[in-house]
Parts: C-alpha cells; sequence; structure tokens
C-alpha cells in the first residue's frame, strides 16, 4: 500500500492546547475561515480535498457542518456502528484509511489530504514521515485545555508566519510548518 503525503491542520493556544470538554475554548471566526480555505483549496470539477478525523473531532463538529462540505470527509473510529451520512467514510485506523484513499474511485478524485483532530490523531499522525505540512492557527493566550497537539519542532520547520493579528480581544497567527 501506498500512503500518500498528507498535512495536518490546527488550532492552538500558547501551550498547545486544542480542546476542552469536547469543544474549541475559544471562539476565533478567522480561524474557521482560514481552515475552510486551507481544507477546500482551489476546488476544481475533478478533485476534492479530504479531510481525515478521529470520532470525537467528528462529534465535535456543529451538527449542520457535518458532514464538512467540499471535502471528502473520512472518520476513523473504533466502533463500527458509527451511524455516519453515507457520503462519510469509516476507517478502523490510519492504515484502513490510506487503503481507501488508494481506491481507483477516490485516487481518481482525490486531492491533497488534511488530518483535523483529535490529539490521538495528530500524535499517530506525526509518526508517517509522509506527513509533509502543518497549518497551524497560534493563538496567543493559555487555555484551561485537557487536550493538547504534540510536541512537533523537532520534526518540523517553520516556514512562514503571518503577522499577528486581533480578533474577539485575542491575538493569534497563522503558520505553516514542513517537515525537516
Amino acid at each position: 500500500m501506498m500512503i500518500p503525503s498528507f498535512h495536518m491542520i490546527v488550532a492552538m493556544d500558547a501551550k498547545n492546547g486544542i480542546g476542552k470538554n469536547g469543544g474549541l475554548p475559544w471562539h476565533l471566526p478567522a480561524d474557521f475561515n482560514h481552515f475552510r480555505d486551507i481544507t477546500v483549496g482551489e476546488q476544481s470539477d475533478s478533485r476534492m480535498n479530504v479531510v481525515m478525523m478521529g470520532r470525537k473531532t467528528w462529534d465535535s463538529l456543529p451538527e449542520k457542518f457535518r458532514p464538512l462540505p467540499k471535502r471528502l470527509n473520512i472518520v476513523l473510529t473504533r466502533s463500527p456502528e458509527g451511524n455516519f451520512p453515507s457520503n462519510v467514510l469509516e476507517a478502523s485506523g490510519f492504515e484502513q484509511a490510506f487503503s481507501l484513499l488508494e481506491t481507483p474511485v477516490i485516487c481518481g478524485i482525490r486531492g491533497d489530504v488534511f488530518i483535523i483532530g483529535g490529539a490521538q490523531i495528530f500524535a499517530i499522525a506525526l509518526g508517517y514521515p509522509q506527513c509533509q505540512k502543518i497549518y497551524a492557527t497560534h493563538i496567543e493566550k493559555i487555555y484551561d485545555c485537557d487536550t493538547f497537539f504534540p510536541e512537533f519542532a523537532h520534526q518540523f520547520n517553520l516556514t512562514q508566519s503571518s503577522p499577528i493579528f486581533q480578533e474577539n480581544s485575542l491575538s493569534y497567527r497563522f503558520a505553516e510548518y514542513t517537515r525537516k
């Protein structure tokens, strides 16, 4: 099986916190727009980007946004009876998800692949050399998070960083990291 290259996209606080009680501890519309722009990408009639996520991340998405539109959604779950919509693919883990991506039907339409969470999925994904880039929104504040993005600085170099923006009294910046 060939594993395609893929990227991760995440928003994190100043201590790499990414969540609290199954949700985001901040409200940052600019980050939602950035997430959408990156993961949807340049749409064409023949290609669609893929978002892969764990079941808890799927559950944390507002119902009106499930599945994430204009993207092929894959949910990694250990529970085979996920009851996901028919246009959402389900996989028991990365190996099965990567196999799905290599099927002729999906391979023919697949654009870029993005891992969107959660913490366990991010930790496993970092172990794959095919994980080429991390798109990170850095929120310049510390929240009382119970879920964290794994340490990645030893594997990735900062290649781009935006200026610091302000929204809802939050300071944040967008950054891109590329595997060393």
